[in-house]
Protein backbone atom coordinates (compact mmCIF):
# COMPACT_ATOMS: atom_id res chain seq x y z
CA UNK A 1 0.00 0.00 0.00
CA UNK A 2 0.84 3.66 -0.75
CA UNK A 3 2.36 5.26 2.56
CA UNK A 4 1.52 8.44 1.45
CA UNK A 5 -1.72 9.38 2.35
CA UNK A 6 -2.74 13.38 2.87
CA UNK A 7 -0.36 14.65 5.29
CA UNK A 8 -2.65 16.87 7.60
CA UNK A 9 -4.80 16.62 9.88
CA UNK A 10 -3.75 12.90 11.45
CA UNK A 11 -5.76 11.07 13.74
CA UNK A 12 -2.69 9.96 15.48
CA UNK A 13 -1.74 13.64 16.36
CA UNK A 14 -5.22 14.96 17.22
CA UNK A 15 -5.57 11.98 19.82
CA UNK A 16 -2.17 13.07 21.17
CA UNK A 17 -3.47 16.65 21.64
CA UNK A 18 -6.43 15.62 23.48
CA UNK A 19 -4.34 12.72 25.48
CA UNK A 20 -2.38 15.30 26.26
CA UNK A 21 -4.87 17.92 27.51
CA UNK A 22 -6.91 14.77 29.50
CA UNK A 23 -3.95 14.12 31.38
CA UNK A 24 -3.28 18.22 32.30
CA UNK A 25 -6.76 18.32 33.45
CA UNK A 26 -6.61 14.91 35.54
CA UNK A 27 -8.95 13.32 33.71
CA UNK A 28 -9.51 9.58 34.08
CA UNK A 29 -9.27 7.99 30.84
CA UNK A 30 -11.16 4.60 29.42
CA UNK A 31 -10.46 3.90 25.64
CA UNK A 32 -12.27 1.37 23.13
CA UNK A 33 -10.22 -0.01 20.73
CA UNK A 34 -11.17 -0.10 17.17
CA UNK A 35 -10.82 -3.30 14.97
CA UNK A 36 -9.45 -2.03 11.97
CA UNK A 37 -6.57 0.63 11.18
CA UNK A 38 -5.91 4.08 9.97
CA UNK A 39 -4.66 4.84 6.46
CA UNK A 40 -0.69 5.28 8.02
CA UNK A 41 -1.83 1.49 9.93
CA UNK A 42 -2.22 3.55 13.28
CA UNK A 43 -4.54 2.20 15.79
CA UNK A 44 -7.68 3.82 15.63
CA UNK A 45 -9.58 4.44 19.40
CA UNK A 46 -12.49 6.11 21.08
CA UNK A 47 -11.35 7.65 23.81
CA UNK A 48 -13.36 8.57 26.87
CA UNK A 49 -12.34 11.10 29.78
CA UNK A 50 -14.21 11.27 32.87
CA UNK A 51 -13.59 14.65 35.42
CA UNK A 52 -15.33 15.36 38.36
CA UNK A 53 -17.23 12.68 40.63
CA UNK A 54 -18.20 9.79 38.26
CA UNK A 55 -21.19 9.14 40.42
CA UNK A 56 -21.70 13.10 40.51
CA UNK A 57 -25.61 13.03 40.11
CA UNK A 58 -25.11 15.83 37.03
CA UNK A 59 -23.43 15.06 33.76
CA UNK A 60 -21.95 17.26 31.04
CA UNK A 61 -21.87 14.69 27.85
CA UNK A 62 -20.02 16.07 24.73
CA UNK A 63 -19.43 13.78 21.54
CA UNK A 64 -17.08 14.06 18.88
CA UNK A 65 -16.32 12.27 15.68
CA UNK A 66 -20.65 10.96 15.09
CA UNK A 67 -19.44 11.78 11.58
CA UNK A 68 -15.89 11.13 11.09
CA UNK A 69 -13.90 14.11 8.87
CA UNK A 70 -16.61 16.06 11.60
CA UNK A 71 -14.44 15.51 14.29
CA UNK A 72 -11.40 17.32 13.93
CA UNK A 73 -13.77 20.35 14.77
CA UNK A 74 -15.29 18.37 17.83
CA UNK A 75 -12.06 17.24 19.16
CA UNK A 76 -10.91 21.33 19.21
CA UNK A 77 -13.36 21.97 20.82
CA UNK A 78 -13.32 19.24 23.32
CA UNK A 79 -9.42 20.43 24.13
CA UNK A 80 -10.62 23.81 24.39
CA UNK A 81 -12.86 22.67 27.23
CA UNK A 82 -10.63 20.26 28.85
CA UNK A 83 -8.19 23.40 29.14
CA UNK A 84 -10.47 25.44 30.52
CA UNK A 85 -11.64 22.49 33.27
CA UNK A 86 -7.90 21.93 34.29
CA UNK A 87 -8.11 25.90 34.62
CA UNK A 88 -11.41 26.41 36.63
CA UNK A 89 -12.43 22.72 37.93
CA UNK A 90 -15.28 20.87 37.51
CA UNK A 91 -18.57 22.17 40.45
CA UNK A 92 -19.62 19.92 43.22
CA UNK A 93 -22.30 17.64 42.10
CA UNK A 94 -21.43 17.88 38.64
CA UNK A 95 -19.20 15.41 36.23
CA UNK A 96 -17.54 15.53 32.75
CA UNK A 97 -18.34 12.94 30.38
CA UNK A 98 -15.65 13.71 27.19
CA UNK A 99 -16.63 11.08 24.36
CA UNK A 100 -13.60 11.40 22.11
CA UNK A 101 -13.99 10.20 18.05
CA UNK A 102 -17.53 8.44 18.51
CA UNK A 103 -16.10 7.14 14.78
CA UNK A 104 -12.66 6.95 14.84
CA UNK A 105 -12.03 5.28 11.31
CA UNK A 106 -14.03 7.96 9.96
CA UNK A 107 -11.96 10.38 11.33
CA UNK A 108 -8.75 8.97 10.32
CA UNK A 109 -10.26 8.11 6.50
CA UNK A 110 -11.35 11.35 6.52
CA UNK A 111 -14.82 9.91 5.41
CA UNK A 112 -18.17 10.77 6.69
CA UNK A 113 -19.48 7.64 7.10
CA UNK A 114 -18.14 4.13 9.06
CA UNK A 115 -15.92 1.42 7.70
CA UNK A 116 -19.22 -0.29 6.61
CA UNK A 117 -20.49 2.88 4.70
CA UNK A 118 -22.52 3.82 7.34
CA UNK A 119 -24.18 6.56 8.06
CA UNK A 120 -24.08 7.00 11.99
CA UNK A 121 -27.02 9.47 12.35
CA UNK A 122 -29.42 6.76 10.22
CA UNK A 123 -27.74 4.05 12.09
CA UNK A 124 -29.38 4.27 15.92
CA UNK A 125 -32.76 1.93 14.35
CA UNK A 126 -34.31 -0.89 15.56
CA UNK A 127 -32.73 -3.34 13.59
CA UNK A 128 -35.09 -6.11 14.88
CA UNK A 129 -38.10 -4.54 13.23
CA UNK A 130 -39.08 -3.74 9.86
CA UNK A 131 -36.47 -0.68 8.67
CA UNK A 132 -37.44 2.14 7.33
CA UNK A 133 -38.36 2.48 3.48
CA UNK A 134 -37.33 4.71 1.17
CA UNK A 135 -38.98 4.33 -2.14
CA UNK A 136 -37.32 7.14 -3.53
CA UNK A 137 -33.84 6.59 -3.20
CA UNK A 138 -34.55 3.63 -5.59
CA UNK A 139 -35.04 5.59 -9.02
CA UNK A 140 -31.64 7.95 -8.14
CA UNK A 141 -29.56 4.71 -6.86
CA UNK A 142 -27.60 4.35 -9.74
CA UNK A 143 -26.68 8.04 -9.98
CA UNK A 144 -23.93 6.86 -6.70
CA UNK A 145 -22.58 4.00 -8.95
CA UNK A 146 -21.25 6.22 -11.59
CA UNK A 147 -17.90 4.39 -12.20
CA UNK A 148 -16.10 7.53 -13.25
CA UNK A 149 -15.48 10.34 -11.40
CA UNK A 150 -14.83 12.55 -14.89
CA UNK A 151 -16.09 11.75 -18.35
CA UNK A 152 -18.91 10.34 -19.79
CA UNK A 153 -20.45 8.48 -17.51
CA UNK A 154 -20.13 11.36 -14.55
CA UNK A 155 -21.95 13.89 -17.13
CA UNK A 156 -24.91 11.25 -17.63
CA UNK A 157 -25.23 10.67 -13.83
CA UNK A 158 -24.95 14.49 -13.32
CA UNK A 159 -27.58 15.10 -15.92
CA UNK A 160 -29.80 12.64 -14.59
CA UNK A 161 -29.40 14.41 -11.11
CA UNK A 162 -29.88 17.72 -12.14
CA UNK A 163 -32.95 16.65 -14.06
CA UNK A 164 -34.02 15.42 -10.96
CA UNK A 165 -33.85 18.52 -9.26
CA UNK A 166 -35.56 20.95 -12.36
CA UNK A 167 -38.50 18.48 -12.06
CA UNK A 168 -38.97 18.33 -8.07
CA UNK A 169 -37.09 20.97 -6.94
CA UNK A 170 -33.67 20.67 -4.79
CA UNK A 171 -34.68 20.07 -1.61
CA UNK A 172 -37.22 17.56 -2.38
CA UNK A 173 -34.82 16.04 -4.20
CA UNK A 174 -32.15 16.03 -0.99
CA UNK A 175 -34.67 14.92 1.51
CA UNK A 176 -35.21 11.31 -0.20
CA UNK A 177 -31.98 11.09 -0.59
CA UNK A 178 -30.47 12.29 2.93
CA UNK A 179 -33.62 10.98 4.39
CA UNK A 180 -31.05 7.59 4.37
CA UNK A 181 -31.67 4.18 2.70
CA UNK A 182 -31.23 0.34 4.25
CA UNK A 183 -31.06 -1.39 1.44
CA UNK A 184 -28.17 -0.52 -0.67
CA UNK A 185 -24.92 -1.17 1.01
CA UNK A 186 -23.11 1.05 -1.80
CA UNK A 187 -25.44 3.83 -1.67
CA UNK A 188 -25.33 7.01 -0.10
CA UNK A 189 -27.01 7.93 3.34
CA UNK A 190 -26.85 3.80 3.93
CA UNK A 191 -28.22 3.43 7.29
CA UNK A 192 -26.90 0.03 7.85
CA UNK A 193 -28.27 -3.20 8.15
CA UNK A 194 -27.59 -3.28 11.86
CA UNK A 195 -25.70 -1.74 14.79
CA UNK A 196 -22.34 -0.11 13.31
CA UNK A 197 -19.22 -0.61 15.52
CA UNK A 198 -19.63 3.10 16.72
CA UNK A 199 -22.86 2.87 17.62
CA UNK A 200 -22.42 -0.02 20.16
CA UNK A 201 -19.91 1.53 21.66
CA UNK A 202 -21.72 4.62 22.29
CA UNK A 203 -24.40 2.57 23.65
CA UNK A 204 -21.81 0.68 25.86
CA UNK A 205 -20.36 3.88 27.00
CA UNK A 206 -23.58 5.78 27.81
CA UNK A 207 -24.47 2.99 29.87
CA UNK A 208 -20.86 3.37 32.33
CA UNK A 209 -20.68 6.66 32.11
CA UNK A 210 -23.85 8.30 31.92
CA UNK A 211 -26.74 5.65 32.82
CA UNK A 212 -27.03 6.34 36.56
CA UNK A 213 -26.99 10.33 36.43
CA UNK A 214 -29.98 11.98 37.68
CA UNK A 215 -29.76 14.86 35.03
CA UNK A 216 -27.71 15.08 31.64
CA UNK A 217 -26.96 17.84 29.33
CA UNK A 218 -25.33 16.17 26.18
CA UNK A 219 -23.62 18.01 23.49
CA UNK A 220 -22.97 15.84 19.76
CA UNK A 221 -20.73 18.18 17.44
CA UNK A 222 -21.20 18.29 13.75
CA UNK A 223 -19.73 20.54 10.94
CA UNK A 224 -21.29 21.22 7.64
CA UNK A 225 -24.79 22.34 7.61
CA UNK A 226 -26.40 25.82 7.93
CA UNK A 227 -24.67 29.31 7.18
CA UNK A 228 -20.70 29.34 6.94
CA UNK A 229 -19.34 30.20 10.25
CA UNK A 230 -22.97 30.43 12.16
CA UNK A 231 -22.88 27.31 15.12
CA UNK A 232 -26.87 26.53 15.38
CA UNK A 233 -27.70 24.89 18.40
CA UNK A 234 -30.58 22.01 17.75
CA UNK A 235 -32.57 19.74 19.64
CA UNK A 236 -33.55 17.12 17.04
CA UNK A 237 -35.95 14.36 18.05
CA UNK A 238 -38.14 12.42 16.20
CA UNK A 239 -41.31 13.49 18.84
CA UNK A 240 -41.53 16.30 22.08
CA UNK A 241 -41.12 15.30 25.25
CA UNK A 242 -40.58 16.77 28.62
CA UNK A 243 -37.09 18.42 29.04
CA UNK A 244 -37.75 20.87 25.53
CA UNK A 245 -39.03 23.55 27.48
CA UNK A 246 -36.13 23.21 30.20
CA UNK A 247 -33.78 23.16 27.27
CA UNK A 248 -35.67 26.45 25.52
CA UNK A 249 -35.33 27.98 28.28
CA UNK A 250 -31.49 27.68 28.73
CA UNK A 251 -31.32 28.63 25.74
CA UNK A 252 -34.11 31.09 24.50
CA UNK A 253 -33.97 31.86 20.89
CA UNK A 254 -30.38 30.31 20.45
CA UNK A 255 -32.27 26.57 19.93
CA UNK A 256 -33.70 25.25 17.21
CA UNK A 257 -36.16 22.29 17.89
CA UNK A 258 -36.23 19.97 14.88
CA UNK A 259 -38.84 16.98 15.02
CA UNK A 260 -37.78 14.35 12.47
CA UNK A 261 -40.69 13.09 10.44
CA UNK A 262 -41.06 11.42 6.75
CA UNK A 263 -43.00 14.56 5.78
CA UNK A 264 -40.94 17.11 8.14
CA UNK A 265 -38.63 20.31 6.64
CA UNK A 266 -36.54 22.38 8.49
CA UNK A 267 -34.02 25.51 7.19
CA UNK A 268 -31.25 24.20 9.44
CA UNK A 269 -29.82 22.55 6.60
CA UNK A 270 -30.02 19.32 8.20
CA UNK A 271 -32.44 16.21 6.92
CA UNK A 272 -35.22 16.61 9.05
CA UNK A 273 -36.59 13.09 7.06
CA UNK A 274 -34.18 10.99 8.85
CA UNK A 275 -34.34 8.47 10.91
CA UNK A 276 -31.75 7.20 13.45
CA UNK A 277 -30.13 10.19 14.74
CA UNK A 278 -27.75 9.85 17.27
CA UNK A 279 -29.92 12.52 19.54
CA UNK A 280 -33.15 10.03 19.69
CA UNK A 281 -31.03 7.26 20.24
CA UNK A 282 -29.63 9.11 23.24
CA UNK A 283 -33.14 10.09 24.51
CA UNK A 284 -34.13 6.57 24.19
CA UNK A 285 -31.20 4.83 26.27
CA UNK A 286 -31.59 7.07 28.79
CA UNK A 287 -35.07 7.02 29.25
CA UNK A 288 -34.48 7.37 33.28
CA UNK A 289 -32.39 10.24 32.65
CA UNK A 290 -33.13 13.92 32.56
CA UNK A 291 -31.76 14.54 29.64
CA UNK A 292 -31.11 17.51 27.37
CA UNK A 293 -29.68 17.04 24.67
CA UNK A 294 -28.28 19.08 21.67
CA UNK A 295 -26.57 19.04 18.71
CA UNK A 296 -24.09 21.57 17.91
CA UNK A 297 -24.18 22.24 14.04
CA UNK A 298 -21.50 24.47 12.42
CA UNK A 299 -22.09 25.68 9.17
CA UNK A 300 -19.65 25.87 6.47
CA UNK A 301 -19.65 25.69 2.47
CA UNK A 302 -23.39 25.44 0.24
CA UNK A 303 -25.32 22.12 0.42
CA UNK A 304 -24.70 21.64 -3.48
CA UNK A 305 -20.98 21.64 -2.72
CA UNK A 306 -21.56 19.49 -0.14
CA UNK A 307 -23.57 16.71 -2.03
CA UNK A 308 -21.33 16.96 -5.17
CA UNK A 309 -18.01 16.31 -2.84
CA UNK A 310 -19.38 13.79 -0.73
CA UNK A 311 -20.46 11.71 -4.20
CA UNK A 312 -16.20 12.32 -5.29
CA UNK A 313 -15.65 11.02 -1.95
CA UNK A 314 -18.30 8.14 -2.49
CA UNK A 315 -16.56 7.38 -5.64
CA UNK A 316 -13.43 7.12 -4.39
CA UNK A 317 -13.58 4.39 -1.88
CA UNK A 318 -15.82 2.45 -4.34
CA UNK A 319 -13.53 2.80 -7.41
CA UNK A 320 -10.43 5.21 -6.91
CA UNK A 321 -7.52 4.99 -4.48
CA UNK A 322 -7.57 7.32 -1.32
CA UNK A 323 -3.55 7.30 -1.89
CA UNK A 324 -3.19 8.99 -5.37
CA UNK A 325 -3.06 12.38 -6.31
CA UNK A 326 -6.93 12.58 -7.28
CA UNK A 327 -7.50 10.73 -4.00
CA UNK A 328 -5.47 13.40 -1.78
CA UNK A 329 -7.50 15.95 -3.99
CA UNK A 330 -10.53 14.60 -3.05
CA UNK A 331 -9.63 14.22 0.74
CA UNK A 332 -8.20 18.15 0.59
CA UNK A 333 -11.72 19.10 -0.62
CA UNK A 334 -13.94 17.22 1.71
CA UNK A 335 -11.19 18.04 4.60
CA UNK A 336 -12.15 22.13 3.94
CA UNK A 337 -15.65 21.76 3.59
CA UNK A 338 -16.33 20.02 7.06
CA UNK A 339 -13.43 22.10 8.25
CA UNK A 340 -12.54 25.50 7.05
CA UNK A 341 -9.01 27.16 6.89
CA UNK A 342 -10.42 30.50 7.35
CA UNK A 343 -9.16 31.85 10.63
CA UNK A 344 -12.47 33.34 11.38
CA UNK A 345 -14.73 30.66 10.90
CA UNK A 346 -12.61 28.70 13.40
CA UNK A 347 -12.12 31.06 16.22
CA UNK A 348 -16.30 31.78 15.99
CA UNK A 349 -17.22 28.53 16.19
CA UNK A 350 -14.49 27.48 19.14
CA UNK A 351 -15.72 30.46 21.09
CA UNK A 352 -19.28 29.41 20.41
CA UNK A 353 -18.78 25.98 21.54
CA UNK A 354 -17.07 27.21 24.43
CA UNK A 355 -20.03 29.39 25.53
CA UNK A 356 -22.71 26.86 25.23
CA UNK A 357 -20.99 24.52 27.28
CA UNK A 358 -20.30 27.24 30.01
CA UNK A 359 -23.82 27.85 29.88
CA UNK A 360 -24.88 24.38 30.30
CA UNK A 361 -22.28 24.09 33.33
CA UNK A 362 -23.88 26.95 35.19
CA UNK A 363 -27.13 25.26 34.72
CA UNK A 364 -26.13 21.77 36.30
CA UNK A 365 -23.98 23.85 38.88
CA UNK A 366 -27.11 25.54 40.04
CA UNK A 367 -29.65 22.41 40.09
CA UNK A 368 -28.87 20.45 43.26
CA UNK A 369 -29.49 17.06 43.44
CA UNK A 370 -32.19 17.24 46.31
CA UNK A 371 -34.01 20.55 48.10
CA UNK A 372 -31.25 20.88 51.00
CA UNK A 373 -28.40 20.77 48.14
CA UNK A 374 -26.43 24.18 48.08
CA UNK A 375 -27.10 26.54 45.55
CA UNK A 376 -24.17 26.56 43.00
CA UNK A 377 -25.21 29.38 40.27
CA UNK A 378 -22.14 30.08 38.66
CA UNK A 379 -19.47 28.43 36.89
CA UNK A 380 -16.21 30.22 36.21
CA UNK A 381 -14.74 30.53 32.56
CA UNK A 382 -16.44 31.59 29.57
CA UNK A 383 -19.53 33.83 30.58
CA UNK A 384 -22.68 32.45 29.73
Amino acid sequence: MNSYFLEAPSFDRQRERFLSAARMADASMTEWLHPLKGPREETLVTDVAVLGDPCAPSRLVVLSGTHGVEGFYGSDCQIALLDSLRTHGVPEGVSVVIVHLVNPWGTAWLRRVTEDNVDLNRNYVAFDRPLPANAGYESMHPIYLCPELEGPARSIADATLAACIARDGNAAVMSVVEAGQYVHADGLFFGGREPAWSNRTLRAIMEKHVADAQTAICFDLHTGAGAFGHPMLMAITAKAYPMLSRMQALYGPWLHTIVTSPSSTTDTGIAATATGYTSQAMLDQLSDVDLMQFVIECGTYDPARSHRLLRDDHWLHLFGDPFDATGRRIKAALLEHFLPADTHWRELTALRAQQVFARAMSSLASTPPDKDAPDRSTHPGIAP
